[in-house]
């Protein structure tokens, strides 16, 4: 049946569609959060919920709001999985969850991305199957893979194109490679975006529409969120805040250029400045152990690292005016003994009215950040068409799969 644009059965598919993409993004959301956010009336709100879970698209539970009683709608914990996939620099962490925002399985394990780009997807792969195989679920139910890598990626051609970054991986297509081996879409993202979208999502910035993910750990570099959405830039290098230059005659930067933020806080430059009093396998993570304890020169390194963060956030302000900061990496478990500096750059530098709207905080995820950032990544970007299939026939909703971003 081909249906005329404008006709009742396409305003009742768009209507469909309008709920089922408001409670995907959401999680959950009680009917009169569903009317706010999609602009329908109560009662057409009503009448396609029951449509939906008599379908088997959706969840009502009972719940309270306000002080009374309501009806939470969440998607269908049998609607399918989504996988979030993340390398960093030194580990790979795979996470599976359903698309009520719902974390089924996780696992970590420690990997040198820099090594090799085909036993870092070799492994990847055997970790998916292997939690997808411990819940009980089929591979027929995975609606696609959301990818962090600790790099920038080329918007047009989906290739990691710094080879200053990730040397090993220059050139490849990690996007296409790994939709190949799992046979499903794939979503990839770098590493800092994806951390903006967990905290965001499920993390430290609930609740928040314009926030700057601030990642430090062997590299520097910040996700944006704006008005709710991440924002990559024309080229997908918007975020690059390791890159902004402090010093011109300071240290030369990986990139090339001289006294980037990164030569100042980023880990492969600042623990050199610790080793020969610490020993050579100090890492940051004991870096901010010893500092909490009290270690003085831990404690005056993270210090100047705060203050040179903050004045690459003071920077940020000044130009976008986030209304929240958070920090992530290594560095964010050193608590108020970074964040105090961080405030006190952003106090100085910033222009006065920006600095007082903004908050600045530690993300509360941790090192999941990317991982869950990864599967929000999938929520954010799937069709609704795909979970439609039960409500309107198969030859009415074209599958998802033959997108893949």
């Amino acid at each position: 049946m081909v249906e005329t644009p404008g006709s009742q059965s396409s305003l009742h598919r768009a209507n469909l569609e309008r709920v089922v993409r408001a409670v995907r993004l959401a999680g959950s959301l009680t009917q009169a959060e569903i009317a706010r956010t999609t602009g329908l009336s109560a009662a057409t709100v009503s009448n396609i919920v029951r449509e939906l879970k008599d379908g088997g698209t959706v969840e009502v539970t009972p719940t309270s709001a306000g002080g009374r009683r309501a009806r939470s709608v969440s998607l269908s914990g049998d609607a399918g999985i989504v996988i979030g996939v993340d390398f960093g620099h030194t580990h790979l962490r795979v996470a599976v969850g359903n698309l009520a925002h719902r974390v089924l399985a996780e696992e970590a394990e420690p990997l040198d991305v820099d090594a090799s780009w085909t036993d870092g997807f070799d492994r990847a792969e055997v970790l998916v199957g292997r939690l997808v195989e411990e819940i009980g679920v089929g591979r027929d139910k995975i609606i696609g893979v959301g990818l962090g890598v600790p790099g920038p990626i080329d918007v047009e051609s989906g290739t990691l194109g710094s080879t200053a970054i990730l040397p090993g991986w220059a050139g490849i297509n990690p996007r296409d490679e790994l939709s190949r081996r799992l046979g499903v879409p794939v979503y990839v993202d770098n590493d800092a975006n994806l951390g903006a979208l967990g905290e965001l999502v499920w993390g430290s910035g609930r609740g928040v529409k314009d926030l700057a993910y601030i990642k430090v750990a062997s590299g520097v570099g910040a996700g944006l969120v704006i008005n709710g959405q991440i924002y990559r830039g024309p080229g997908g290098t918007a975020g690059e805040i390791g890159h902004i230059t402090l010093d011109e005659s300071g240290p030369v930067c990986r990139c090339g250029n001289r006294g980037c933020l990164e030569t100042f806080a980023a880990a492969r430059y600042v623990l050199p400045l610790l080793q020969g009093s610490h020993g050579p396998e100090l890492t940051m993570e004991r870096v901010v152990e010893l500092a909490r304890d009290g270690d003085p020169g831990c404690r005056r390194v993270i210090t100047d690292v705060g203050r040179h963060v903050g004045s690459g956030v003071a920077s940020l302000c000044n130009l976008l005016n986030p209304s929240r900061v958070v920090l992530g990496g290594s560095l964010a478990e050193a608590g108020e003994l970074v964040l105090a500096p961080i405030r006190e750059s952003v106090g100085r530098y910033a222009i006065p009215s920006a600095a007082r709207q903004l908050s600045v905080l530690t993300g509360s995820l941790g090192g999941r950040a990317e991982v869950l950032g990864a599967l929000a990544l999938v929520l954010s970007e799937m069709g609704d068409s795909t979970l439609l299939l039960g409500q309107l026939g198969a030859e009415r909703a074209p599958s998802v799969l033959s997108s893949v971003r």
